[in-house]
């Protein structure tokens, strides 16, 4: 089985507010990354975007993409991710099970397309983030987790 490591952990109190970077997080069914606002489910909703994950090697590539320098490169919390996985090519279709740490899974629900957002960081940014799905995956909460920075992350078929 390959895996992948978990890199990062972000969440965001309020739709276009600050991104706080952590080293470990409750994530639950009912509020996704706590203290995230995306994550709570809305009554009569699916909850299908929870919980956003998006791989650090797609962030690098849309970087390059881009021609920056190095003191041009934008951190992949800008992207405003939930989660960032080193080292595993997360799935490109929804319905595999993303298991992080000990305890939590993640059903890929689709994919998280890049918004006009992206451009407003760096022009051609949301371009750069649509090929592969390297603007990252969607999923919903199956089961509950503590997570930590440097966690263990596989696919669950």
């Amino acid at each position: 089985m390959v895996t992948g490591t978990l890199a990062g952990i972000a969440r965001r109190p309020r739709p276009r507010g600050p991104v706080e970077e952590l080293r470990n997080a409750s994530v639950t069914e009912a509020e996704g990354v706590h203290g995230n606002f995306r994550g709570a489910i809305v009554p009569g909703k699916k909850g299908r975007r929870q919980v956003s994950l998006l791989e650090a090697e797609s962030w690098a590539a849309a970087l390059a993409e881009l021609g920056l320098h190095a003191d041009e490169m934008l951190p992949w919390s800008a992207r405003r991710a939930d989660l960032l996985v080193q080292g595993l090519r997360l799935p490109r279709e929804a319905g595999p099970i993303i298991a992080i740490g000990p305890s939590l899974r993640i059903e890929v629900t689709m994919e998280c397309d890049p918004c006009n957002r992206m451009d407003e960081l760096r022009q051609g940014l949301r371009t750069a983030l649509v090929p592969d799905w390297r603007g990252g995956v969607l999923g919903r909460v199956l089961t509950a987790g503590e997570i930590s920075v440097g966690d263990e992350v596989r696919i669950e078929e």
